[in-house]
């Protein structure tokens, strides 16, 4: 079978990540996690990932004067490590359209939201704010525009009265541990398939 060799980026815990992984640990799944990459060199993901027998490195962008120069060394590790396919999870960088034009149709992120509603942050207060009886969590492609790819799979979880920012985050991300790995294997089978 074949399965792309996939790098999942990261800034932080890694949930979504541990998520992927163990996902791409069934032999029939189409997307071989091989490496992680964290632009953040304390995040805890890494050594989660390590834990789980996955390549894992930090990519400081603190480290370079400029966006394209971090991402030129982002594009030379995946290219390194013959990397075919990336999935951004928890990955807090705008990448700009020069990365996203090498990684085009190839590159997929999670957003805790049901996009196109709330693209970029506070997306559960914004929710909550307007009365949504919903939130939820979209797995999308990446485009030039932040969170305004093509939508490949969305996971709705209501809205209860006692909702705070933090409860309906908590039950957003739960649901996004099962939505993010049957959203990669949509996207890799996808590009396999042509």
């Amino acid at each position: 079978m074949t399965r792309l060799k996939t790098a999942v980026l990261i800034s932080g815990r890694g949930s979504n990540m541990v998520a992927l992984v163990r996902a791409a640990q069934d032999p029939d799944y189409p997307a071989d996690i091989q490496l992680v990459i964290s632009n953040r060199p304390k995040a805890a993901g890494l050594e989660r990932a390590r834990k789980l027998s996955v390549e894992a490195i930090a990519i400081d962008h603190k480290a370079f004067p400029d966006r394209e120069s971090f991402e030129d060394a982002l594009h030379d590790a995946l290219s390194a490590r013959g990397i075919e396919f990336i999935a951004c999870a928890g990955f807090m960088r705008v990448l700009t359209p020069g990365f996203v034009g090498k990684w085009v149709g190839r590159m997929i992120n999670i957003h805790p939201s049901l996009l196109p509603k709330y693209k970029g942050l506070h997306t559960h207060r914004r929710a909550i704010e307007a009365g949504d009886r919903d939130g939820g969590a979209s797995v999308h492609w990446v485009a030039d525009e932040v969170d305004g790819g093509g939508i490949i799979a969305q996971a709705r979880v209501p809205i209860l009265l006692t909702d705070t920012e933090d409860t309906l985050a908590a039950r957003v991300l739960e649901r996004e541990l099962t939505l993010y790995p049957e959203g990669l294997a949509l996207a890799a089978t996808a590009v396999i398939n042509g």
